[in-house]
Formats: C-alpha cells, structure tokens, sequence
C-alpha cells in the first residue's frame, strides 16, 4: 500500500464516515492483459466510486482497498452466513440499508496484481459474474425501499448493483443496434450516440486517473478480452469451485 493510505482513510473516518473505498491500483503491467485489467478498474472506480460519491450517493466496494470501522463490520454481517466470493456486494448493501454512505479517498492506494494470463481471467471474471447474478437481487430490493422511503443514497446505488457487467452490457446493446438497424434504422442512431458517450466516459476515466501508455496502446486487443469473457460466462455454474487468488507472475 502507499505510505500514506491509512492518514488518507482517516481523513474520512475523522469527517464521521464509517465505510471508506480506496482506489486499487495496478503493482503491474507487464502484459496485454493486466493492462486491459487495470483499464476496466479504473473506469469502474471513475463512474462507481468517483462520480457516485459526489453524486450523494456511495462508493462502490472493490473488494481491496476498504475500510471500515468494527462495529459497524460485525453488525454487517455477523449474523449472515455467506458462502464463495461476494461478501462485499452484501456488506455495502447492509451498509447503504443503515442509512451509511462508503467515502470514496481517491488518494489512499493500494497496489494490486493483475491478471497476466487467460486462464487466471477467465477463472476471476467467471466468479465475478457469478456474484453478480446471486446478488443482483439486492439491487431491485434496495430500489424498491428506495421508492417506498425516497432516498438518493440507495436509489442511485441500487442502480449499479442491477447493472449487468460491462461486458454483457456491450453484447446486448451490440444486439440491440443490429436489431433496430435492420427493423427501425431511426432507432440505432440512438445506440451510436449511446457508444459515443460510453467512448468519451471511458477515456476521460483514463484522462483522469493519468493511465499509463500501456493501458491506452492495450485497448486495441479490447474484443480479445471481451471473448474471454464470454468464457468465463459459459463457466459462471461452476465458478464457486475455481480458485481466484491471482499468480504472482511478476515482482516488477
């Protein structure tokens, strides 16, 4: 971790926030892939942690990089039982249901391994989309008591628990655009607008958190790591049973 992640996090703590995301940046970037890793982390932590948090709503939790204070931890999830990878997806949902905002210290760093090789990528997404479909229900929950009892906080935050990967939001506007340009071509002008502003978002997250050239001369191989994806998505059943933690290829 940086040398001042911890005086980063208690400025927060100290402005009376019990729940603080820090930013999880590359420790590599030896390869095409950790490359590719690294530019889907830093827009995430753009539009989940950044502009969600000065929007009035939380950060997003990275699974790395959090903090919080015990107490409000135990109350969290002492008395649930969760099995395989997602305790943060319940834990920020259980955070958000106390009516707690998770701080965003964009400045607090800890460095992070990326992916190197295919197989490591596909055995780490298959589990992360395999979290997405157990708790995306957690979003729609939280919606729903958002309505009933409005509040911007989880309003907003069930948003993003809802949302698909990004990936799979890729593929289903990519069906989307063929289907209205061959049925309601009026239709898929709205796609290319909606590809033009996902296109400016990307890369004024990478703007703004000055990426590194590798990450910007990576994007070209984008579809290559979108396929492997797609095959972590055929695995996603069995994807409880596969080890995550990420091989340590290089020490650079």
């Amino acid at each position: 971790m940086d040398s001042e992640y911890l005086n980063e996090l208690n400025h927060f703590f100290a402005s009376g926030y019990l729940a603080v995301q820090g930013v999880r940046k590359a420790k590599n970037l030896n390869t095409m892939y950790a490359c590719l890793d690294e530019a889907g982390d830093i827009y995430y932590r753009y539009i989940d942690r950044k502009l969600l948090f000065e929007s009035g709503s939380s950060a997003s939790l990275a699974g790395s990089g959090m903090a919080f204070t015990t107490s409000i931890y135990k109350k969290c999830l002492r008395h649930l039982n969760i099995d395989g990878a997602g305790f943060d997806k319940v834990l920020q949902y259980e955070l958000l249901n106390r009516n707690k905002r998770i701080a965003f210290a964009e400045k607090a760093i800890v460095y992070d391994e990326k992916t190197t090789q295919p197989d490591q990528l596909v055995k780490q997404r298959a589990r992360w989309i395999n979290t997405w479909f157990r708790f995306w229900v957690l979003g729609a929950k939280m919606l729903l008591s958002s309505l009933k009892s409005p509040d911007w906080n989880r309003f907003a935050f069930s948003m993003l628990l809802m949302r698909p990967p990004l990936f799979l939001m890729l593929l289903i506007a990519g069906v989307f655009f063929i289907v209205n340009l061959l049925l309601m071509p009026l239709m898929s002008l709205y796609w290319l607008l909606m590809a033009v502003i996902f296109i400016a978002i990307f890369f004024t997250a990478l703007n703004y958190f000055t990426a590194n050239k590798k990450i910007y001369n990576s994007l070209i191989h984008a579809p290559k790591f979108v396929f492997y994806q797609i095959l972590a998505f055929l695995k996603v059943r069995k994807a409880n049973k596969m080890s995550v933690a990420t091989e340590h290829y290089s020490r650079k």
